[in-house]
């Protein structure tokens, strides 16, 4: 492992999804404010929040746990991006490519996890 959390590649592509989700959200109607774009936001800072604050804690077992609930808000997020898609909310090529962050972002919490649990 890394002297940081911020070191990890899965830390680094959350950051970059949570910039992402804020970039599509700003776009979203005001009456939107708080229902899909505050639901979107906090589960894509909860995606990176949750690596760091599991890669903080003093058991590989914690650590699992916290990557478990980052890919739980990951999942979220890919729900939600699904009905802001279906209401017609944001740009396309936007929502696209914050599809695909979060599909690389799940694809390292599942190896992450992995590797930990040996």
């Amino acid at each position: 492992m890394g002297a940081s959390f911020k070191d990890l590649v899965a830390w680094q592509k959350a950051v970059q999804l949570s910039t992402e989700v804020y970039r599509l959200t700003a776009s979203f109607p005001a009456s939107e404010q708080f229902g899909l774009v505050n639901q979107m936001r906090r589960a894509s800072v909860s995606i990176a929040s949750n690596i760091a604050e599991g890669y903080g804690r003093s058991t590989k077992g914690e650590y699992i746990q916290f990557l478990g609930h980052a890919r739980g808000s990951n999942c979220e997020l890919q729900t939600q991006l699904v009905i802001s898609g279906a209401l017609g909310l944001g740009s396309k090529t936007v929502r696209d490519a914050v599809e695909m962050l979060s599909a690389d972002v799940s694809r390292l919490l599942i190896a992450l996890m992995k590797k930990l649990k040996g």
